[in-house]
């Protein structure tokens, strides 16, 4: 199995819709994904994803599984009085990986300011619905890895979004998604492939082969969107929080 997990195109946050430069973004994604070859679509029902996802849609004439579990994980907690309503994929260097549970996959969601947001049942209702849909299409979750009780060369498009890739990500390969939302970016369109791994047989593991992949933008010129990264330097315009 390969599973595509692709990020929005640039967003339009206010209208959650894309931005004329989005559009153009999933155009050239979706004919990227048109010489790739998918055989199951599923989507967020949020309209960034919808939008993004539209156009291979139509050109593929197929129609996508829109999934509540594969909106934005955008759920808040309280770090401090001064940071009351924060995202746990947003927040500084400097407080978290002081932090030495942020690090413990089976810890990290336990910590008190987790529980603020209720966000242990929140990370694993989406991890139990991916492993629904996983299960669905022949691998089954057990302990870390998975029982390959039908297994295949299916390629599965999951539209989403970057937070919600780094909860999919760190349930696949049992890390915190911290260690992921704030060590790595996937930009807007991009596109994360990985592949089952049978090694031994009925045994399976997912591993990564590309990371936030853009290459249908560069074949095209198209400069990718600056959405989820921040300044380079301190002394410069660029998204600082």
């Amino acid at each position: 199995m390969k599973l595509l997990i692709i990020r929005h195109a640039d967003p339009d946050y206010a209208n959650d819709s894309l931005t004329q430069k989005g559009f153009y973004e999933a155009e050239l994604l979706s004919e990227r994904l048109l010489k790739t070859g998918v055989d199951y679509v599923y989507c967020s029902t949020m309209g960034r994803a919808v939008r993004t996802a539209e156009p291979f849609l139509k050109k593929r004439g197929i129609s996508a599984e829109y999934c509540d579990w594969l909106r934005e994980f955008d759920y808040r907690i309280h770090l401090s009085d001064e940071m009351p309503n924060h995202l746990i994929w947003d927040m500084l260097p400097e407080y978290w990986t002081n932090i030495p549970q942020m690090y413990e996959a089976d810890k990290w969601y336990d910590l008190p300011i987790m529980k603020t947001g209720n966000i242990k049942d929140k990370y694993l209702w989406v991890c139990s619905e991916f492993d629904k849909m996983l299960e669905k299409h022949g691998y089954k979750r057990n302990g870390k890895i998975y029982d390959a009780v039908s297994p295949n060369r299916d390629t599965i498009a999951l539209f989403c979004h970057f937070g919600l890739e780094t909860v999919l990500l760190s349930h696949l390969i049992n890390v915190p998604p911290m260690v992921i939302s704030h060590n790595f970016a996937a930009l807007p369109s991009s596109v994360t492939t990985l592949y089952s791994e049978e090694r031994r047989q009925g045994k399976v593991s997912f591993r990564c082969v590309g990371f936030g992949d853009l290459s249908h933008l560069y074949e095209a010129n198209e400069e990718p969107s600056f959405s989820a990264r921040f300044c380079e330097t301190f002394d410069c315009d660029e998204r600082h929080d």
